[in-house]
């Protein structure tokens, strides 16, 4: 059974969290003129449930999410001047 006062870190937050979230970061960002060091605590506070990982990739971070670039443009381009060297070989 999770702690009280700890939420619990499998399910999604709610709207509801997620606003008190970003009234707290209003109130109490360095930038805004808060205290740097009672902002940090807060964040470490936070992210001290969070899981370290994914199960299925060993090592790698929950949130981080790795996008893959499509290489249309290039991929294009390359071919286009393969066929126009295969084209001057045969000439």
């Amino acid at each position: 059974m999770p702690e009280t006062g700890r939420p619990d870190r499998t399910r999604p937050r709610t709207d509801r969290e997620r606003a008190e979230f970003r009234a707290w970061v209003r109130e109490n960002h360095p930038d805004l003129g808060g205290d740097p060091e009672a902002f940090a605590a807060g964040l470490r506070r936070r992210r001290a449930g969070r899981p370290a990982g994914r199960p299925d990739r060993p090592g790698r971070r929950a949130d981080v999410r790795i996008v893959r670039r499509r290489r249309w443009p290039v991929m294009l381009i390359s071919r286009w001047r393969e066929r126009r060297l295969r084209a001057r070989h045969l000439r």
